[in-house]
């Protein structure tokens, strides 16, 4: 669901929803998510030219994010030319929001899965998938004949990240093959996602790590390409390593998603110059807006975000543009905060940069869009819990 067709009317502000367009944002109600806006466009702005200098194609994942409105904001803004997503019901929401180019980027074995996926090309898009195991060829091919539609095919390729993807350039050769063969399938192209490095703090370990991935993707594509099956795409990059796939020579599609809202774990990774990504290079524009509750104990504040509006698997969150005070664990309901010099108030309103965004975001039904003191939007997380 997008915010176009949304209607507030009968909406309860603290139980329905945590804002309303046009409030004041000392009036926001905590525990949310609320987005700079001028951050946020000025990060997509960046990264659309960044791509367009680069001859690149970005594709936004929206795993991340989880919002059409989001979606629609990175390629009107930024020039995306589509989304990726993880799974089947990831994609359907982006699909039936208005998307019109959605990949998933991963596998889809379940034959319901399948199915599902197969039916979304009649929203009007163009669907793509990864395949990793050529019995994985006639499962979507039947699915797509079924439905009478067809489903782009990206080979994925292991090049380092150890999860999925086929081993070698002749298995990919073998599913490209077996795609181009089967009916209501195309082959699009190869999907070579480096994840296991993206956080890595020195840029020079993340170089050495994105050398051998590109090494691996370049000899995949020539092999294919002695085969006479030369890929549209070879897709993949994210936040910590777009500038490598970018210069690759063999890249062609850029697939990052955290940039646009930047999350404490990203932030301290370094650019060429060493210095943090977060202090330059990109903006924080996400925070989980919270409320100090308590503070009956000296030096110590307890807000009200604890474990259940965010994710700790990077770390704690770091609060912003404060170093007087330090968020230092979190329980269900509960932030505990040191406040050596007791200058939190009760009420007072703290903004978080969450430790990891994505598990985050899901976690919450709405984005609320600040701008200038204001809030502007409110945008609806479309696919918070969309995990099948």
């Amino acid at each position: 669901m997008s915010s176009a067709t949304m209607d507030f009317t009968g909406l309860e502000v603290g139980y329905d929803i945590p804002a309303l367009p046009g409030m004041a944002e000392a009036d926001i109600q905590t525990p949310c998510l609320i987005l700079d806006l001028d951050a946020l466009e000025r990060n997509i702005r960046k990264m659309g030219e960044y791509a367009r200098a680069h001859g690149m194609r970005h594709r936004s994942h929206g795993k991340m994010h989880k919002s059409v409105d989001v979606q629609k904001l990175q390629e009107s803004l930024g020039g995306a030319v589509g989304v990726c997503c993880q799974k089947v019901s990831e994609a359907e929401a982006f699909a039936r929001g208005g998307i019109k180019d959605v990949l998933v980027s991963n596998e889809v074995r379940d034959a319901l899965k399948i199915d599902r996926l197969a039916r979304l090309p009649k929203y009007g898009a163009r669907i793509s998938v990864c395949i990793d195991d050529p019995a994985n060829v006639a499962e979507l091919s039947a699915a797509a004949q079924k439905h009478g539609t067809t489903l782009q095919c990206l080979v994925e390729i292991d090049c380092g990240q150890g999860r999925c993807g086929v081993g070698t350039a002749d298995a990919a050769v073998e599913i490209a093959q077996a795609v181009t063969a089967a009916p209501g399938l195309k082959f699009a192209g190869i999907q070579a996602y480096q994840g296991s490095m993206q956080h890595l703090e020195s840029f020079a370990d993340r170089k050495a790590r994105l050398d051998a991935a590109i090494a691996v993707t370049k000899a995949a594509v020539a092999a294919l390409q002695a085969a006479g099956l030369d890929p549209e795409l070879v897709s993949g990059g994210g936040t910590g390593s777009y500038p490598f796939e970018s210069n690759s020579g063999v890249y062609n599609e850029l697939q990052c998603g955290s940039y646009a809202f930047m999350d404490a774990d990203y932030g301290r990774i370094r650019d060429s110059l060493g210095d943090r990504i977060d202090r330059g290079e990109w903006e924080n524009a996400l925070f989980i807006l919270t409320s100090v509750m308590s503070h009956a104990k000296p030096g110590q504040a307890v807000c009200d975000a604890g474990l259940k509006v965010q994710s700790l698997d990077s770390g704690l969150p770091v609060i912003h543009g404060r170093d007087d005070v330090k968020y230092i664990s979190a329980s269900d309901e509960h932030g505990i905060i040191e406040d050596k010099h007791d200058v939190l108030r009760i009420n007072e309103k703290l903004k978080l940069i969450p430790g990891h965004c994505d598990p985050t975001c899901n976690l919450h039904d709405w984005y609320v869009g600040v701008r200038h003191g204001k809030v502007e939007v409110l945008w609806p997380v479309s696919a918070r819990g969309k995990a099948c």
